[in-house]
């Protein structure tokens, strides 16, 4: 039953509507005659409505008058009759026809490349290398080797732990995992001592393995040594070893900013404007003409590619450009409010900067006038675990 009401579909139905006193005899009698009728709806004791194909028109006529109904046609659905209606328009179906065609063949392209990466961490350059590996829009899907365009951007990159690539549809799906820095890790086997990685003052030092080279209270610098990788014992002399300890530290965080006494801020009005173009792989159609109407602004655009199913984008997008138009303000700070702005946008990025603001011990600003502005320092006092293994080389 439902195959055959979707075979009507295709081959055309009608929307009719019958009255009279015998309408359940009607409903018998086409289905005695094996007259598929459906979607019915009684309105009244005397009204149905239903549908029925075209194909069956005739014998349900000859029904109706056999029941004493009136019969009327209310809709006219299906391919049979939307060819009817555009047959004159052959320029339509002419275009309609090469569109077919057209998305037929686009289909065998890759026309969007979707990079996936996990956790939203950004890899730099990533679009770059994969279009230089082999894999691009407009590449010929038979063309594209997955295996080959990972294992070169893998063996090109140190920062990706896991990649995939799926082709579906006309989209090429790349999935990306990065890789977490790790520091060279030594052996604990391996003879080796602790050195700073920073500029500091030790606070605290806890040698657990070899021994301690500084006390608190010592200046160090990047690569002086903390924690030497031997042991000396009173009967069994000098003895290397792999070294281990905490070492803790007062290291600086320092943030620099030119505050200007005359600046020009830059505030958007709330008006914009929008212009679209058509993009057809590289051939762009501009649907504007003229510039800007807004002498300045802020422009931002956006494509839009399309597609017919999720996996299948076509050659085409939509350009969205929108301009915002900016007014620019002239602002005068004194000495004082010009300082007081640059401490304030150097502490936002410092704080933004350390992780663990419990760590932060001690603040100091330093502020130095010139003519016509004024350079802020804002340092802050970060008490941190620093040292990393040095391998000793004999």
């Amino acid at each position: 039953m439902i195959i055959k009401i979707l075979i009507s579909y295709v081959i055309g139905y009608l929307g009719l509507t019958i009255e009279g006193y015998y309408i359940e005899r009607f409903i018998n009698m086409c289905r005695s005659n094996k007259i598929d009728i459906w979607h019915l709806k009684r309105k009244k004791d005397v009204e149905l409505n239903f549908r029925v194909g075209i194909h069956d028109f005739k014998e349900v006529c000859k029904i109706a008058r056999k029941t004493r109904c009136k019969i009327k046609i209310d809709t006219k659905r299906g391919l049979p009759f939307l060819l009817h209606r555009y047959k004159k328009r052959k320029i339509f179906f002419v275009l309609l026809f090469i569109m077919i065609i057209l998305t037929m063949l686009s289909s065998n392209f890759v026309w969007n490349v979707d990079i996936k990466e996990e956790n939203g961490h950004e890899l730099e350059n990533m679009a770059k290398d994969i279009e230089e590996a082999g894999l691009k829009i407009g590449e010929w899907k038979s063309k594209i080797n997955t295996k080959e365009i990972i294992n070169k951007i893998r063996l090109q990159r140190e920062d990706i732990a896991w990649m995939g690539i799926e082709l579906k549809g006309t989209n090429a799906i790349v999935k990306v995992v990065k890789a977490d820095a790790k520091p060279d890790i030594i052996d604990d086997n391996e003879y080796c001592s602790i050195v700073s990685d920073k500029v500091g003052i030790v606070t605290k030092i806890n040698a657990q393995t070899g021994t301690a080279n500084v006390q608190v209270g010592d200046t160090i610098n990047i690569g002086d040594t903390l924690i030497n990788g031997w042991m000396e014992g009173k009967y069994t002399g000098i003895r290397y070893v792999h070294a281990k300890g905490e070492v803790q530290a007062k290291v600086w965080h320092t943030k620099y900013k030119n505050i200007p006494y005359n600046a020009t801020e830059r505030k958007e009005t709330g008006n914009k404007e929008e212009k679209y173009a058509i993009k057809f792989n590289n051939f762009k159609i501009n649907l504007h003409k003229g510039v800007s109407k807004f002498e300045i602004y802020d422009t931002i655009e956006t494509e839009n590619k399309m597609k017919l199913f999720s996996d299948f984008y076509l050659p085409i997008s939509i350009l969205k450009t929108t301009h915002k138009e900016v007014e620019e303000i002239q602002k005068t700070y004194e000495i004082e409010e010009a300082k007081q702005l640059g401490i304030q946008q150097l502490e936002e990025e410092l704080e933004e900067e350390i992780e663990d603001k419990e760590s932060i011990v001690g603040k100091n600003v330093n502020t130095y006038e010139k003519d016509g502005s004024i350079d802020v320092y804002v340092t802050y006092e970060v008490l941190e675990n620093i040292g990393t293994n040095e391998k000793i080389v004999f």
